[in-house]
This record gives structure tokens, sequence and C-alpha cells, in this order.
């Protein structure tokens, strides 16, 4: 009951002086400007006359939509919430790069900021602006979700910035006009604006796919295209500002993965509400708020213009334009570490055992120049034992101190919630990765083998280029040229400067040799997901497929091949990455019933039985034999051969 009334208390500090108040009385500056603009109501009337309905009653709709997201900034208002803020935050020391901060402040003064972030926790909602706020930013406006406009609450909300829009809007035209000519409205009017770039809340830890809706309606204002006009260079600008946000745990992870499991979504409610609330008494260590390198959209767009990218496409260069600096601006924190330690290894381990493998990959992190969260020392003996303390405390280890010297490992169950750590810093490994498979596909080269005109080592990047293609759902990469340089860079570290010439042997020499190993800890676990999608896929032969059955199926056989040791952890059994290989097969146009197309499935789950193959190869040069029974090849797959 004392979290309710603390709740109720600082709701009350923050409510508008009649609670059924949801603005001011006067509407926002943009609704007033909108209502009044004549481009505006041009746009209302064609509305109206392209869908064959009277245009006082598009009117009347699209007035009631603009009340609905309007949003005000009222200085009362905006300190109760910020308190309520704190108050939820109180798990958190939130730690901020002041430099960072002092630059975005000067770039503040003479721009209208569009902060792109990410969004790993309904916490993120409340760390940035009360971090903007405290150091005397503009005052932001926030996009979030409509489910979140809980009675009063999201009355106090939408006059502290908070712009509640609906998720699907495919079927309301007229809604769809009145968010695109309210967010032109508000960058006219120069604004700062916030909102999740993925669209919600990852459940894995890694960045999600870019949602391009709000994005769009940027572009469009920035190039002043929305009524089919040429480019306006006195049309406003913004500048495109990523900020990440990553914590060292999270209290709501637990029921993310439990979702990824097959469980149903928790709605937002009051009980939610409280529920979550009460979980934030528990401290659970550091927030930490980075600023990734910001650029003009307007400049971006004409760059994109100038290379021949319009329109849809060149949305979707600029959101993944953010997505690759918001990757970049994400500092390395040491749980993930820690959690990437145990789940490759899936035993227990000592603190030492922990540090050997974590040493490798802090002299890695620290040659590719990534940041560490909080500066701290990766190799640092009193840094593990703490991170490990604490997620031992949390509940994702569990340790055994009873013998000659203490261990950890991941507890039953918690292997989605390890691996939602160990994925908010999975982007920063997973090129040298795929390094170490391009190396591996050289050394099995066998002798006299037909070579490419550029020999062993074009083998090796047709081998890299290939593995880019099977996990582009997953993971964002650079262009291709942006990708080969990246991968030349992961290969100077791999195999040292200087080396022209490549043969199996110097291949097996090199990755033999090299520190640390990373395919096993990075890529299996996708790899092994996928192989469970592209099994149940070509059971189905030539025949349709439905994506929920498959789904389905594949999390069942998934489980049963977790039992049988057939994946060689329990996180691969998640909905999540299931979908992934979905979106992959659909790429590939495997779902769709036909002639021939049986033998495409076969084969698509035959380059993954192969790629598992080899990342647990990788597994074994590394020192940890990989106790996995490899899936059997389907009788179908087989008698295929045979004929």
């Amino acid at each position: 009951m004392a979290v309710v009334r603390r709740a109720r208390d600082l709701a009350r500090a923050a409510l508008p002086r009649s609670v059924g108040e949801r603005l001011p009385a006067a509407p926002p500056r943009e609704v007033t400007e909108l209502l009044h603009d004549k481009r505006f109501q041009r746009a209302v009337a064609a509305a109206a006359e392209e869908q064959g309905r009277d245009e006082e009653q598009v009117w009347n709709e699209v007035k009631g939509y603009l009340h609905e997201m309007a949003a005000a900034h009222d200085d009362r208002t905006a300190q109760g919430w910020a308190r309520m803020g704190d108050w939820f935050l109180r798990a958190y020391d939130v730690l901020v790069d002041e430099d960072d901060m002092q630059e975005l402040r000067r770039l503040d003064r003479a721009h209208s900021l569009a902060l792109a972030f990410s969004h790993r926790s309904y916490l993120d909602g409340m760390v940035i602006p009360n971090a903007l706020s405290s150091r005397r930013f503009s005052p932001t406006y926030t996009f979030g979700g409509a489910n979140l406009n809980l009675p009063v609450i999201g009355t106090v909300a939408s006059r502290t910035g908070l712009i509640f829009i609906r998720r699907s809007t495919q079927e309301i035209p007229v809604y769809r006009l009145a968010l695109r000519s309210y967010i032109r409205q508000m960058v006219t009017n120069k604004r700062n604006l916030a909102w999740s770039i993925e669209g919600g809340r990852t459940r894995t830890g890694k960045l999600r796919p870019p949602v391009h809706g709000i994005l769009k309606y940027l572009t469009d204002a920035v190039e002043d295209q929305d009524a089919g006009e040429p480019l306006d260079q006195e049309a406003p600008d913004v500048q495109v500002v990523p900020l990440s946000v990553v914590y060292d745990q999270l209290h709501e992870v637990s029921l993310m993965t439990e979702e990824a499991r097959g469980a149903s979504k928790t709605p937002e409610d009051w009980r939610w509400l409280v529920r979550f609330a009460r979980l934030q008494r528990n401290r659970l260590g550091r927030a930490y708020l980075t600023v990734g390198e910001p650029f003009s959209l307007r400049e971006r767009m004409a760059e994109l213009a100038a290379e021949g990218v319009t329109g849809h496409q060149a949305v979707e260069r600029v959101a993944l334009d953010i997505s690759h600096r918001l990757n970049r601006a994400t500092p390395v924190t040491t749980t993930a570490i820690v959690s990437l330690a145990l789940l490759g290894a899936d035993r227990a381990l000592t603190v030492d055992e922990v540090l050997d493998t974590v040493e490798p990959l802090a002299a890695y992190i620290d040659a590719r120049h990534w940041p560490v969260a909080g500066a701290a020392d990766l190799r640092d003996r009193s840094t593990i034992r703490r991170a490990l303390a604490e997620l031992t405390r949390s509940g994702v280890l569990t340790a055994y101190d009873q013998g000659t010297e203490p261990v950890w490992k991941i507890g039953d169950d918690q292997h989605l919630v390890a691996a939602f750590y160990r994925n908010t810093v999975i982007h920063i490994l997973v090129e040298r990765a795929i390094g170490e498979l391009a190396l591996l596909t050289v050394s099995e080269l066998e002798p006299g083998a037909e070579l490419p005109p550029g020999g062993e080592l074009q083998v090796g990047w047709e081998e890299a280029k290939r593995m880019r293609d099977l996990l582009k759902f997953e993971f964002f990469f650079p262009s291709r040229a942006g990708f080969e340089d990246d991968l030349r860079t992961e290969l100077r570290l791999l195999v040292g400067e200087g080396v022209t010439e490549m043969t199996p042997a110097k291949a097996r020499e090199l990755l033999v040799g090299a520190r640390p190993h990373l395919a096993h800890l990075v890529l299996r676990p996708f790899l092994d997901a996928y192989l469970v999608l592209a099994d149940r896929l070509a059971d189905h032969g030539d025949g349709p497929v439905d994506e929920a059955d498959l789904l389905a199926d594949s999390l069942a056989v998934g489980q049963q091949w977790a039992l049988q040791r057939r994946v060689a952890s329990e996180e691969s059994i998640s909905l999540e990455l299931f979908r992934t290989a979905l979106a992959l097969a659909r790429h590939k146009g495997l779902l769709e019933g036909g002639e021939g197309v049986g033998s495409a499935r076969e084969a698509f789950a035959a380059e993954l039985r192969d790629s598992v193959r080899r990342v647990n190869i990788i597994g074994e040069i590394a020192g940890e034999p990989v106790q996995v029974v490899p899936p059997p090849v389907p009788q179908q797959s087989a008698k295929r051969a045979d004929a």
C-alpha cells in the first residue's frame, strides 16, 4: 500500500488544477496553428474528397485526433513529474557523460533536436527527460504508445510533453494526416522531439529493426514534400541525435523473457503500474545514458538524393544510420561481459575462469576503442566478483560455495535473462565472429580444390558475405563497402599486418593462435534457433506453411532439442529468434508452397546445419568441447539425396 500511496501523492503533485482537465483551457500552440493553416485546411478537404465523405465530418474527426495526441509543457506539472521519475528510478544511479551533454546543449541552442533513443525499458521515458530537463535543455516532446495513456497518469504526462500515439493506423488515414501535420508543425516551431527508433521495447537486449513512421514524417517536414512541392531551402532542419540507454540489470527482463517462451504480454493498466513501481525498490546498479554522433537530417537526405536514393529507400537508409550510431554509442557493461562468459561455458565457473574468459575480450575491446560503461576495468578481479554477486542477488546466477572455492552458473530458466544482458554488447563482436568463420572456411579447403580468381582470400571473403546475408535480419550491418572495411579491421587484429597470401594451413595456424575466439559465444545461439525453424520448415516438403503454426512447432521441438542437447543452450528456444528466422525464410521465398520449394527448404536447413558445425569447431578450438548431439538429417532429405 505504501507504493500505491507514494504513486498517488506524486501524481497529485503534478495534476492540473482540475483533475478532468486533459490540457490547458487554450489548445497547445501547434493545434491552434494547424487549425488556421491554409495548407492543412486544403489537405483535410482533399482527404474528405478522396474518401467520399462530408468535409465537416472529417474536420471533426481530425480535430479529435489532434486534441488526443497534442501535448503541452506546464512548469508545475513538469516538476512533479520529474520527482515521480526520480522515484521510479530509485533502483539506479544514472550516469551521464557530461562532456557529451555539454556538446548537445550547444546544439540545442541553435537547432531543433530529434532524439532517437534505444528502448530497453519503460524507465527510458524517465531517464531521458529527467536528464535533459535537469540540465536546462529546451522542452522535449516525447512520443509514447497510446497503451500507456492510463487514467489520471495520462492526463499528467500529456502536460509534460508526452505525445500518446496509436500503433495501428493503417485503417485510419485521417489519423495519419493529423499526426504527419502535427509533427510538421512541431518541426516548424523548432521543438525538440524524442521517440524510440525501435517502436517498442527490445525483447532480446539488442536493437530491434527500426520503424519508419515518425522518421518518415520528420523527413517530410524537413524536405517540405507533404504536398508534393519542391524542396524549400527555407524549410526547417532538425539534428538527429541517437541516445543510448543501457542498464546493469532490469527488473522487467524476466517478464519479457517469459513472452519469448510464448507467454501473453501483460496489459499496461494501474495494477501493472503498481507492480512495476514495487519492483524498483530493489537496487540494481546503474543506468547509463550516452549520446551518439548527431547529424543533419536535411543534409543526409540531400546526400542520399545525390546517390539516387529517394522516398522510402532513403528513410530506410536514415533509420539504419541511426541504428548504427546507437550501437556505436552503447557502452560495454560488466554485466554483459560476465553474462557472455557464463553463457558461452554453460557450466559453473570460478572467478578465475570467468577472468580467463574476460581478459582477452577486454583486450579486444581496448583494441577496438569501444566505450566501457562507467570506465570500469574489465580485468579487475573485484569488478568481476561484484558483477557476479549482483547477478546472483537478482537470481540470474546461482552460486555454490560448499567446495574448495565458489563457483557460479546461469540459474535454471535464466538463460534468456542472461542473454538479454549479453546482447546489449553483442553488436561489437559479430564481425569478429564472422572473421573467425571466414578463416575456418579457408582452413577446410581440400588440396587441389578449384578456387575463384582471388584464391583462398576470396573464399574467405565469400564466406563472410554469406554469413552477413544469413544474419542480416538479426544484426544491423553497415553497407557492403562498410562491412568490408570493418572486416578488414577485424582480420588485421586476427592475422596481423602484411598478410597478402593465405593457405589452408596458414589459416588454421592463425585461427588456433587467435584470442579471443568469439564465434561460438556470439553466433551459436542465433544459428541454433534458425536451424530449429529451418528443420521444421523442411518437414513441410512442398506444402504451404501457416506461420503461427510453424512458430509454435519450432517452440515445441526446440524445447525437445534443448533437453536432448541438440542445441547448445536454452537461450536459443525463443519466439523472438524464431520470428527473425521466419523473416529470413520469408525473404528467401520459402514460406509459400509450390513445386520445388521443398528442395530449397532442405537446402536452407543444410546450410544452417553446416554453419552450426563450423561454429562448434570454433568452440573446440577455443578449448570448450561442444557436447552437442547434431540434429539428424530428416529422412525425407536423405531419401532425396539417395535419389
